[in-house]
């Protein structure tokens, strides 16, 4: 983000009646959630790809690397993504507005609106952070 992104966030989401360190607190946690989608996207290099990955039975994420010639990797990771989702639905709750969390790494990852918003609708709300 650039500085008129920023400053357009902050006299948006205070409009909303959010206040700057919870406008800080919103941002961070919709980085958080960006940088973990990115991650669960994958990457690679000329001699492994990893990503991050939920156990199916346990809900638990890992960081699993796939070597392109060699046995995969699984690490356990902290589970940042739910911690972030907490935060972000307890603060709207204070506030009493609507999110939507977009799971797509190449946009917000976090929208906020005093109205409901959906999966059709989530761009008439405000962008937080990326």
């Amino acid at each position: 983000m650039n500085r008129k992104d920023i400053t357009t966030l902050y006299r948006d989401c205070e409009r909303l009646g959010i206040e700057f360190d919870d406008i800080l607190a919103f941002r961070r946690d919709s980085m958080t959630l960006h940088t973990w989608f990115e991650r669960e996207c994958g990457d690679s290099n000329n001699y492994a790809s990893w990503a991050i990955e939920r156990d199916p039975e346990t809900d638990l994420p890992y960081l699993v690397t796939y070597p392109h010639n060699g046995k995969e990797r699984r690490q356990r990771i902290p589970d940042r993504e739910k911690g972030a989702r907490k935060r972000i639905a307890d603060r709207c709750e204070r506030f009493g507005l609507y999110h939507y969390i977009q799971t797509d790494p190449r946009g917000w990852s976090l929208y906020l609106s005093r109205e409901p918003i959906n999966g059709t609708n989530y761009t008439n709300g405000i962008g937080v952070g990326k």
